[in-house]
C-alpha cells in the first residue's frame, strides 16, 4: 500500500524511496507513488534538490519510463511530476531533461501526444517573461535549456552555439515534413508553448529559425489542414517578438508570394488566412504595410471576380470551391484589416464597401437577375410606400427556400464573411465619418435591408447585427435615453439630469435640492410629442429609409425562427429609441407577432453555431419583446397602442408571473409602461374601456409585490410600478382608476414593504413618486401619511446611503406637498424633527441640502415644533464651516423662513455671540443679513448697529462681518435700504488685507438691490486706476450675478459698463474678472454684446481676443434659453476661431470655453464636433518647439510650455467623449490616449480616467486597442525612481501604479467576460500582461480592487 502523504518527508532520501515502486506491476501503487512524488516537490523547499543531480537524473528516468505507461492516469500523473520537478530541480539538468523528453518514443502508451504535453508542461511551469523587465532567475536557466537542446530539436540545426565549439548534430527536426507529407502536430503545439512562454526572450536568429521552419509547413503542399492552421497561430505570436526588421522582411516574404505565377489557389486561402491573423496579433506595427497588402485582398473580391463566378455558376451549374474558400478568406482578411487597421485602410474605404456589398449578395443558385436588384443603381426604392399588405404576406417562407439550396453550397459563408465586413465598416467608420456624409445609409443601409430576405439564417442574422449596429450609432448623444432593461433608476436619472443643470440667472442654486427629484418627467409619463425628424443628418437618413425597414421586419417576424425575430425585435427597438417613436404606421403589423413573442413558454432553447449573433432561446426573444413594449409605449401616442391593448396587457401579465426571473422583471417595467398609457393624461377619453386593463394590471403587481417566491429584484419594480400607478390616480387629472379598496390595499402593501430590509430602498422610491404627485387628500388617511413619515425619518439613521438620500428626497416632496404635510399632527413633526436633526452637519454636504430644504418647508407649516434651542446650535455649528453653492443658498431659505415666522430672536443672539467672527465673514455675514432683513424687528438688533459695528469695531475680522451684514441687507432692502455707496467705497484704499476685497463684495451686493443709486457710484470708481478699478469690477460682477433678481432696470447703464469693462480689462490683474463681467454683460443683452465679442476674437491684439474667449465661457454656464437662440447660429463659428488662435495661452483658454460649452450648450456642439474634435486633437500632441531647456545651477531642466494646453485639450476630450463618444473617431482618440500614457502625471491620469469610461461605452474597440494599452502600462508600472528621488516623485508613481492597476482590473472583468459571452479571446500580449501584473503585483492589484468594491458598494 501507497505510504500517506503526510508520512512522507520532503527530503532527498524520501524521494528515492519512492523510485522503486515506479515500475510496480499494480496501477494503484504507480499511481499513488507519482502522486505522492508530486507532494513531495511541491512541499519542498526552492533549493532542497539544488545538489542532488543524481537523484534528479534518476527521478528523470523514472518519469520517463512513466510516460510510456499503459494506464492513461498514471500518466498524467507523471507529466504533473514532471512540472513539478522542473520548479526544484538544478538548472544543469533542465537541458538534459529536455533532450531526453523530445527524443522519447512511446511503445506501450495509446496516446502518442504525452511527451510533447510532457514538453509542454514543462515550458508553463517557469514565470513568464515580460518585455522590458528583467526575467526570473528560473526562466533564464529555462531559456538557456530550450536554447541549447528544444529549438535545434524543432529546426533540425544549432541556432545559436551557446560556446561550445564541437556541436553535436541533433536528431531529425520535430517541424520537419516527412517523407509521407505528414508533420506531428505535436510539435506544433510545443512551438506555440515556447513562444508563448519564452518568446520575449528569444534571438532575432531563433526567431528567423522558427519561422522559416513553420513557413516550410505553411508552404508544403501536401501538409493537412490543421497543421497549417497551427503554423498560422505560431508564426502570428512569433510575430509578437519579431523586431521592426524581421517583421518587413516577413512580410515582404508574403508580397513575394502573393506575387508567384504559380499560387495555387489553396496558397491563396492560406495566405489570405496568414494576414487576417497578422492584422489581429500586432495591428499597430500591421498597418504600416496595409498599402502594399490591401490590393491583394481586394483583388479576388473585385467586379470581374464577381461577374466571372456567377457566369461559370450560370454555365456549369456548380462553383469553384477552392475559388469560394479564396473569396472568403479574403473577405475574413478585409475584415480583420478593417477592424484591426481601420486608419491605415481609409484610402480603401470604397474598395471596401463595394467589395461587401459585392459578396453580401452573392448566390449561385438564385437567377441573374434577381442579384441585379442588390447591385448599382438598382436597388429598391426605400420610400416606395405602395407595396401592397397581400404581397408581403405571399413572401415565401425562409424555411421552404431551404430547399432550393444544394448541400454542397457554401456560399452563405462568403456572404456571412462579406455582411461581417459591412459590420466591420459601420463599427469602425460611424463616428462623425461616414455616417455623417450618408455614405453607410445611401449605400450599405438598402443593401442590408434588401438581404432582410437571406435564406440562409446565418447569414440573416450577420445582416440584421449590421444593421442595428448602424442604427444604434445614429444617436447624436451616447446614452441619452433611460434604459428599458432597468440598469438606470429613473430617479437616479433625475438626478443625474438636475446635477447636469447649471444655475441659470432666474434661479438659485438652491433648486437642486428644492426641486422634487421625480418632478423631472419620466419617460413616457405624458404623451409624447411627435416632432418630425430633422432635414439632415443620420436621423434623417434612418427616417427615411424607416419605412422599408420596418416592412422586412415584419416579414421576418411572422415568418422565421426564434434567433431572427430576437434580433429582428431588438433592430425595431433601436429604431424606437433613436427617433423618439418611428412605428406610428406599422405597429398594427408588428403587434401581434410581437404579443405571440411575449406569450412563449419560457425555458425552450434555439440556437446555431454562428457565434453569438445567432444564439437564442425563449427567454431571451421575450425579454427583447417586452423592452420593444416599453420602447413603443414610452414613445407613441395612447391612439397608436389603444387597439392592441388587450393583447398587450395580457401577454404582460403572463409574463410577469413567469418563474424565470429576467422575463418577470422586464414584464415588470412593461406593466409600468402600460399603466401610462392607459391612465390620464395619456387616455383620459377612455376612462371606462381602460378601467378593466388597469384592473388586471394592478392585480399583477400586488401579486408579485407580496409574493414570497418572487425575486427581490421582481418585488422591488413591482414597487415601482405602485408608485406608478398611485401617482396617475391621485393626480390633477384626478382619473380615479382605482377604487377605495384598491388604493387603501395599496398603500398598505407600500407601508409593509417599506418596513422590509431587502425592498425597503424601492418602497421609499415609490413613496416619493406617489407624493410628488398626491393632490387629492382623500386618497390617503392621516394614520397612513403619519406612519410613512416616521418610517422614511427612520431610515435616515442607517448606514446606507442611497437609502438615506432616497428617504430624504421623499420627505422633501412630502413637506413640499400641502394635501400630504395636512396629515401631519404636532407629534409627527416633533419625532420627525429629531430625526433630521442628526443630519444638520458638513459631514453630508448633499444630505445637509435637502434637509435644509425640508426644514425650510416645515418651518412655515409648524414653525414652534422646529424652531428650538437644538436647530439653533446645530445651523451655527454649520455656519462656521465653509458652504457654498446650493446648500448655502438651502440655509439662507431655511434663516429667511425662521425670520419670516418672527421667531428668529433666539438664532440671531447665537450667530452673534456664538459664532460672529469664528467663521467665514462671507458666509456668517450672509446668514445674518437674510435673517435681519426677513425678522425686521423680531430678531432683536436693527441695521443700524450693524453700521455702528462697522465704524467702532477694532479689528478688521469684526468689520469684514459687518461689511458682509450689510451688503446681503442692502441685497434684500433693495430700494428700501437706506445704507449709501459711500458706506463702502470709504475701505477701498485700507491697508488691511481684506476689508478692501469685503467691502467691494458688499458694494456689490448692495447696489444689485439699488442700481440707480449705486451703479453710477462704481462705475466712477473704474475710471480710476489701481486698486480701486479692480475693486470696482468685483462690486460690478456682484450687481451683474444679480441683477435678473434685482426690480431695477440695469439696460439704462450697459453701454457705459460695457465701454467700461473694455477698457479696465486691459489691465493684466483685471482680465479675468473682466472678462466675466463682459460674458455676465453679453447674457443679458445678447443682441448687443454677442456681435460685438465676435468681432474682438479677430482682434489684432492678443490680450484683446483673450479678454473675448473668457467672456464667451462664462456666458456658456450662466445663460438661459434666450440668450442659447442668439448664441446658436454663432457658437461653432466662435469656438473655431477660439480653437485657431495664434497666442498660446488663448488656445488653452478656448479649449477651457469648449469644455464648458460640451457640459452646459451639448445640443450646440455635438451635432458639430466633427469640425472642433480636429482642432482639440491636434492641440493634445506633443510639440517640440514648446520644449525647451532652463538653466538652473548646474543643472539643464526641460520646460513644456504646451503641457497647460494639453492637460485643457485631455480634459476636453475628456467630456466629450463622455458625452458625445458617438461623435469621435475611436481610433483616433485611442492614439491620442496612447500617447497621452506616455506624457507627464496629469496626462496620464486624465487618460486612465478615459479609459475606465471606454471600457463600458466601447468594450470592442477597446479589447481590439489593449495591446497598445498593455505596452504603455508596462512601461509606467516598469519605472523605477532614482535613490534620490524626493517624497512627492514616490506620490506620483505609486499614484501612477494605482491609476494602471485600477484600469488593468477594469480590462481583465470586461475582457474576461466578453471571452465567457463568445467574443474573440484577448491577445497573447494581454495574457502575458495580466500574468505578470497579478503575480510582481498581487499585493497592490488585491489593495485597488477591494478599493473598487468598497466605491461600488458605496
Amino acid at each position: 500500500m501507497a505510504p500517506a502523504a503526510g508520512s512522507v518527508n520532503a527530503t532527498p532520501a524520501a524521494i528515492s524511496a519512492l523510485l522503486a515502486k515506479f515500475g510496480d506491476a499494480d496501477a494503484d501503487i504507480r499511481y499513488m507513488s507519482l502522486n505522492d512524488l508530486d507532494k513531495i516537490l511541491r512541499s519542498g523547499a526552492q533549493g532542497f534538490l539544488s545538489n542532488e543531480y543524481q537523484i534528479c537524473a534518476k527521478v528523470v528516468e523514472s518519469l520517463l519510463k512513466t510516460l510510456d505507461d499503459r494506464n492513461g492516469e498514471v500518466q498524467n500523473q507523471a507529466i504533473k511530476c514532471i512540472g513539478s520537478l522542473t520548479q526544484k530541480a538544478p538548472a544543469d539538468i533542465l537541458a538534459p531533461m529536455i533532450d531526453r523528453l523530445s527524443t522519447l518514443k512511446t511503445t506501450n502508451a495509446v496516446d502518442n501526444s504525452i511527451p510533447a504535453t510532457a514538453l509542454r508542461t514543462f515550458l508553463t511551469v517557469f514565470p513568464r517573461p515580460v518585455v522590458g523587465v528583467q526575467p526570473h532567475r528560473s526562466t533564464q536557466d529555462a531559456y538557456s535549456a530550450v536554447s541549447k537542446v528544444l529549438i535545434p530539436r524543432l529546426v533540425g540545426y544549432v541556432v545559436l552555439p551557446h560556446g561550445v565549439r564541437t556541436q553535436i548534430s541533433p536528431p531529425p527536426a520535430m517541424l520537419e515534413v516527412q517523407q509521407d507529407n505528414t508533420v506531428d502536430h505535436d510539435a506544433l503545439d510545443v512551438l506555440i508553448e515556447l513562444i508563448r512562454c519564452f518568446g520575449p526572450l528569444l534571438h532575432d536568429v531563433e526567431k528567423k529559425a522558427l519561422q522559416k521552419s513553420t513557413m516550410a509547413i505553411f508552404n508544403h503542399d501536401r501538409t493537412s489542414t490543421i497543421a497549417k492552421k497551427k503554423a498560422v497561430s505560431a508564426i502570428s505570436l512569433l510575430t509578437l517578438y519579431m523586431s521592426d526588421s524581421l517583421l518587413s522582411s516577413f512580410v515582404s516574404n508574403i508580397l513575394e508570394s502573393f506575387n508567384k505565377p504559380n499560387l495555387t489557389a489553396s496558397q491563396h486561402r492560406l495566405l489570405m488566412t496568414m494576414l487576417a491573423s497578422l492584422a489581429r496579433t500586432v495591428p499597430k506595427r500591421f498597418g504600416i504595410y496595409i498599402k502594399n497588402l490591401a490590393p491583394f485582398v481586394l483583388d479576388p473580391l473585385s467586379e470581374e471576380e464577381y461577374r466571372t463566378a456567377l457566369q461559370e455558376s450560370a454555365d456549369n451549374g456548380t462553383v469553384d470551391t477552392e475559388s469560394e474558400e479564396v473569396r472568403e478568406a479574403a473577405l475574413l482578411a478585409l475584415e480583420s484589416f478593417l477592424l484591426s487597421c481601420s486608419h491605415d485602410m481609409r484610402p480603401y474605404t470604397d474598395d471596401s464597401i463595394q467589395a461587401s456589398l459585392r459578396f453580401v449578395a452573392y448566390d449561385p443558385n438564385v437567377a441573374a437577375e434577381e442579384d441585379d436588384d442588390f447591385m448599382g443603381g438598382t436597388q429598391e426604392d426605400a420610400d416606395d410606400e405602395d407595396k401592397d399588405q397581400a404581397e408581403e404576406e405571399e413572401e415565401e417562407d425562409f424555411e421552404e427556400e431551404d430547399g432550393m439550396s444544394d448541400e454542397d453550397d457554401a456560399s452563405w459563408k462568403i456572404r456571412r464573411c462579406a455582411a461581417k465586413a459591412l459590420h466591420a465598416i459601420i463599427s469602425t467608420r460611424s463616428n462623425g465619418d461616414l455616417l455623417d456624409n450618408g455614405v453607410l445609409y445611401q449605400k450599405i443601409a438598402p443593401i442590408l435591408v434588401a438581404r432582410f430576405q437571406e435564406r440562409e439564417e446565418n447569414v440573416r442574422l450577420e445582416v440584421l447585427s449590421a444593421m442595428t449596429t448602424l442604427v444604434h450609432k445614429t444617436s447624436d448623444v451616447t446614452s441619452t435615453f433611460f434604459s428599458f432593461a432597468g440598469e438606470l433608476d429613473f430617479e437616479l436619472a433625475s438626478v443625474a439630469e438636475l446635477r447636469s443643470r447649471k444655475r441659470r440667472r432666474l434661479g438659485s442654486d438652491a433648486t437642486l435640492f428644492e426641486s422634487p427629484v421625480s418632478s423631472v418627467p419620466i419617460l413616457g409619463f405624458q404623451s409624447p410629442e411627435n416632432s418630425p425628424p430633422p432635414n439632415s443628418g443620420p436621423r434623417a437618413d434612418l427616417a427615411r429609409l424607416s419605412s422599408t425597414i420596418l416592412r422586412g421586419i415584419s416579414t421576418l417576424l411572422k415568418e422565421s425562427t426564434p434567433a431572427t425575430k430576437q434580433s429582428s425585435i431588438a433592430l425595431l427597438r433601436k429604431i424606437v429609441i433613436v427617433q423618439l417613436g418611428g412605428l406610428s404606421e406599422h405597429f398594427k403589423i408588428i403587434a401581434g407577432p410581437l404579443i405571440e413573442a411575449i406569450k412563449l413558454p419560457s425555458g425552450g432553447s434555439y440556437s446555431q453555431s454562428v457565434g453569438t449573433a445567432a444564439s437564442a432561446s425563449s427567454g431571451k426573444l421575450r425579454i427583447e419583446a417586452l423592452q420593444l413594449v416599453c420602447a413603443v409605449c414610452d414613445n407613441h401616442s395612447s391612439v397608436i397602442i389603444a387597439p392592441h391593448i388587450p393583447g398587450l396587457v395580457s401577454a404582460t401579465v403572463i409574463a410577469a408571473q413567469d418563474k424565470y426571473v429576467k422575463v418577470s422583471s422586464e414584464a415588470m417595467i412593461a406593466v409600468e409602461s402600460l399603466l401610462k398609457v392607459l391612465t390620464p393624461p395619456r387616455s383620459a377619453s377612455a376612462e371606462q374601456i381602460n378601467r378593466k386593463f388597469v384592473e388586471q394590471l394592478y392585480d399583477v403587481v400586488l401579486d408579485r409585490t407580496v409574493a414570497t417566491d418572487a425575486d427581490v429584484e421582481v418585488r422591488q419594480r413591482a414597487l415601482h410600478a405602485f408608485g406608478i400607478l398611485l401617482a396617475r390616480d391621485s393626480g390633477q387629472s384626478k382619473a380615479n382608476v382605482l377604487s377605495n379598496a384598491q388604493i387603501q390595499k395599496a398603500t398598505e402593501v407600500l407601508l409593509d414593504r417599506l418596513r422590509n430590509e431587502t425592498t425597503r430602498l424601492s418602497a421609499v422610491k415609490a413613496v416619493n413618486i406617489f407624493l410628488n404627485s398626491l393632490q387629492d387628500p382623500g386618497k390617503t388617511p392621516a394614520r397612513w401619511m403619519r406612519a410613512v413619515t416616521l418610517e422614511l425619518g427612520a431610515q435616515l439613521r442607517k448606514a446606507n446611503r442611497v437609502l438615506r438620500g432616497a428617504s430624504l428626497a421623499a420627505l422633501r416632496d412630502l413637506a413640499g406637498n400641502p394635501v400630504a404635510l395636512s396629515h401631519l399632527d404636532v407629534e409627527t413633526i416633533e419625532a420627525l424633527m429629531g430625526m433630521l436633526l442628526p443630519l444638520v452637519s458638513a459631514d453630508d454636504l448633499n444630505l445637509l441640502g435637502m434637509t435644509l430644504v425640508i426644514l425650510g418647508r416645515l418651518v412655515r407649516h409648524s414653525p414652534s415644533q422646529i424652531v428650538d434651542q437644538s436647530l439653533t446650535v446645530a445651523l451655527c455649528g454649520i455656519i462656521i464651516t465653509p458652504l457654498a453653492g446650493a446648500v448655502l443658498d438651502a440655509l439662507l431659505l431655511l434663516l429667511k423662513a425662521i425670520g419670516e415666522q418672527g421667531i428668529g430672536q433666539p438664532l440671531m443672539q447665537s450667530l452673534l455671540q456664538d459664532v460672529g467672527v469664528n467663521g467665514d465673514a462671507a458666509i456668517v455675514g450672509k446668514a445674518i443679513g437674510t435673517l435681519l432683513v426677513a425678522g425686521a424687528p423680531t430678531v432683536g438688533v436693527k441695521l443700524d448697529d450693524f453700521v455702528r459695528e462697522l465704524q467702532s469695531a477694532p479689528d478688521d475680522q469684526r468689520k469684514c462681518l459687518a461689511l458682509s451684514v450689510l451688503g446681503e441687507a442692502g441685497l434684500r432692502m433693495r430700494s428700501k435700504s437706506p445704507l449709501e455707496p459711500a458706506l463702502f467705497t470709504n475701505y477701498f484704499n485700507s491697508k488691511s488685507q481684506s476689508l478692501p476685497r469685503a467691502a467691494a463684495t458688499a458694494l456689490g451686493r448692495a447696489g444689485a438691490g439699488n442700481i440707480q443709486t449705486y451703479l453710477p457710484v462704481i462705475l466712477s470708481a473704474t475710471s480710476q486706476s489701481g486698486s480701486s478699478q479692480y475693486l470696482s469690477l468685483h462690486a460690478i460682477k456682484e450687481i451683474l450675478q444679480f441683477s435678473s433678481q434685482s426690480k431695477a432696470d440695469l439696460s439704462p447703464y450697459t453701454r457705459q459698463v460695457w465701454d467700461t469693462l473694455l477698457a479696465a480689462s486691459q489691465a493684466e490683474d483685471n482680465k479675468a474678472v473682466g472678462g466675466e463681467c463682459i460674458g455676465r454683460l453679453a447674457i443679458i443683452e445678447p443682441h448687443t454684446f454677442l456681435p460685438l465679442l465676435k468681432k474682438y476674437l479677430q482682434d489684432r491684439t492678443p490680450s484683446v481676443r483673450g479678454m473675448a474667449i473668457q467672456a464667451i465661457r462664462f456666458t456658456l454656464s450662466d445663460s438661459d434659453e434666450a440668450f442659447d437662440e442668439v448664441l446658436r447660429p454663432m457658437l461653432i463659428h466662435l469656438l473655431t476661431l477660439m480653437l485657431n488662435d495664434a497666442d498660446l495661452e488663448n488656445r488653452r483658454l478656448a479649449l477651457g470655453a469648449l469644455n464648458s460649452a460640451t457640459h452646459n450648450k451639448s445640443d450646440i456642439i455635438f451635432p458639430n464636433l466633427t469640425d472642433l474634435v480636429p482642432l482639440v486633437m491636434k492641440e493634445s500632441r506633443v510639440k517640440p518647439e514648446l520644449v525647451r531647456e532652463v538653466q538652473m545651477g548646474p543643472f539643464k531642466h526641460k520646460v513644456d510650455d504646451g503641457l497647460e494646453v494639453r492637460k485643457s485639450a485631455y480634459e476636453t476630450l475628456y467630456a466629450l467623449m463622455e458625452g458625445a463618444y458617438s461623435r469621435i473617431n475611436p481610433v483616433d482618440l485611442f492614439d491620442r490616449i496612447g500617447d497621452g500614457l506616455e506624457d507627464e502625471h496629469e496626462i496620464q491620469i486624465l487618460c486612465n480616467l478615459m479609459l475606465t469610461k471606454l471600457v463600458a461605452l466601447d468594450p470592442d474597440e477597446t479589447s481590439r486597442q489593449v495591446d497598445v494599452i498593455v505596452e504603455r502600462y508596462r512601461s509606467i508600472l516598469t519605472f523605477k525612481l532614482k535613490d534620490t528621488a524626493v517624497k512627492q516623485e514616490i506620490e506620483k508613481l505609486n499614484e501612477a501604479n494605482k491609476g494602471v492597476l485600477k484600469v488593468t482590473l477594469l480590462l481583465h472583468d470586461t475582457l474576461s467576460a466578453r471571452t465567457s459571452s463568445g467574443s474573440n479571446p484577448p491577445s497573447e500580449k494581454w495574457k502575458g500582461y495580466w500574468d505578470w501584473v497579478a503575480k510582481e503585483f498581487r499585493g497592490q492589484l488585491a489593495s485597488v480592487e477591494q478599493e473598487m468594491k468598497s466605491q461600488t458598494a458605496a
